[in-house]
């Protein structure tokens, strides 16, 4: 199982390159193994590309796996031929991946959070907008470099929806179309307004965003959260001028932020100077009752930033995400990303914006929900058909996953590693941990989107035979 430690002094690419080189040594990874490629790696990990490939060539260079053309990395016979490279004959061997959950690429049943299955995807109308954008009068658009901020027509849609479906209010020169929500943290990183680079986090938390913070110099203060959101007295002892929140649907354990608490923080961030950056990034799956309108819409003194996606409901491959900023701080951006271009691709853009204008997004909103409601239900009536009172379920209502907790003392690489003995993927929650110490190792997020209906009760009952039979 392979851990990165953030906070370490050991840099990354060599706590990559430790862990692989052990279980080599180790027979973990036999000779002919073929390791995840260093984009899949990247990708699992949160980490930039150029970090594991360092590692893969320092393994590359002492001879413990070998580059192939069209094959990637394979395992190194080490017993008899450390040096020469490995021949044909092993690209048919079984493929292990080398990830966070150390588990066998051959899955039957996947629990992935985050994600959609291909087939909610709107091709056909996507393909039609596309020709329409492709073959219109506004052709030669595509073709240019756009504003920085991202195409007027899908921002005003953006002003629009977000006005009606959360009560955000902004006009379209406050909105920031960006390649998703870490670079929406990096952008906002840049034109951060104070001298000390110090943020507060929910803990746990969104790795993706302490990622980033971590890696462009800020202090993190990990603050608990609570049944209601984030602890605001820990919030207030700890000097932090930004806060990274998720008050709709808190990731990855699913708590609300209640209206006197959203009030509080908001106070906090006014009397303080302070900012909020409030990241909803599943927003519109709400399965009982309205969405809760954002902390955004009841800020009377811009002390908000406002950070959503398209994502969890659309597609994490279009890499469409948005920020909204206050007033205030819109000349800290126009002088820092004067000159620059916005780094989603145009013709995408213009897609989406029709999309939008068509009734469309809205249309598919209502589908997919629906569609994820089922799956939710489905979901939570089998595990408590078939692990009961074994577990406590957390974040249910919303999203696209839910946290379970184990109360008989089982712990989370236990877990993983049996389910993945039943070819189940299942998510650990340990990389959300910004104070690892707090956590009691005892949980797991099945995320459901990907799944089909069909298969949620098999899967589960499986589970339940490798957990507690």
């Amino acid at each position: 199982m392979l851990h990165i430690e953030h906070e370490s002094q050991k840099p990354i690419y060599h706590q990559i390159y430790e862990q692989i080189k052990y279980d080599i040594l180790m027979g973990n990874l036999p000779m002919g193994t073929r390791i995840t490629s260093t984009r899949a790696l990247a990708k699992e990990l949160q980490i930039g590309r150029n970090t594991v490939e360092n590692a893969y060539a320092q393994l590359v260079l002492e001879g413990y796996i070998t580059s192939m053309a069209s094959s990637g990395y394979v395992v190194n016979n080490l017993q008899f031929n450390l040096n020469q490279k490995v021949t044909e004959r092993f690209t048919t061997s079984k493929t292990v991946v080398v990830a966070s959950n150390g588990g066998i690429e051959n899955i039957q049943y996947n629990f992935q959070y985050g994600n959609l299955d291909a087939g909610s995807f709107p091709y056909q109308l996507w393909r039609k907008y596309m020709t329409d954008v492709l073959n219109g009068a506004d052709a030669q658009d595509v073709h240019s470099d756009g504003d920085v901020k991202g195409d007027i027509d899908l921002r005003i849609q953006l002003m629009e929806y977000l006005y009606h479906s959360r009560g955000v209010n902004c006009k379209p020169e406050q909105i920031i179309i960006c390649s998703g929500t870490q670079s929406a943290l990096e952008l906002m990183i840049k034109i951060f307004p104070y001298a000390e680079k110090k943020v507060a986090m929910e803990d746990p938390c969104y790795n993706g965003a302490s990622v980033i913070f971590q890696r462009n110099g800020f202090n993190i203060s990990p603050i608990p959260v609570f049944e209601d959101g984030i602890g605001l007295s820990e919030l207030a002892s700890s000097s932090a001028r930004m806060v990274h929140i998720t008050p709709s649907h808190q990731f990855p354990m699913g708590s609300v932020m209640q209206i006197h608490k959203r009030i509080e923080i908001l106070n906090w961030a006014r009397e303080h100077d302070n900012i909020i950056i409030e990241d909803d990034y599943d927003s519109e799956f709400r399965y009982n009752g309205r969405p809760i309108p954002s902390l955004q819409s009841i800020d009377q003194y811009e002390r908000v930033i406002y950070v959503g996606t398209f994502s969890k409901a659309l597609s994490p491959g279009l890499r469409i995400a948005y920020m909204i900023l206050p007033t205030w701080l819109l000349p800290a951006y126009q002088k820092r990303f004067t000159g620059y271009q916005c780094t989603v691709p145009l013709i995408e853009q213009k897609v989406l914006a029709r999309f939008m204008a068509h009734g469309h997004w809205e249309k598919h909103i209502r589908k997919i929900c629906l569609s994820q409601k089922k799956k939710h239900d489905i979901l939570i009536d089998a595990i408590k058909q078939n692990m009961g009172n074994k577990v406590r379920i957390y974040g249910h209502q919303a999203g696209l996953h839910i946290l379970l907790e184990f109360l008989d003392g089982q712990q989370e690489d236990e877990l993983v590693r049996k389910a993945l003995e039943y070819k189940i993927k299942v998510c650990p929650v340990s990389p959300f941990w910004l104070k690892k110490q707090n956590y009691r190792n005892n949980a797991l997020v099945l995320g459901y989107g990907m799944m089909p209906e069909k298969d949620i009760p098999r899967a589960v009952e499986i589970l339940s035979q490798a957990w507690f039979c």
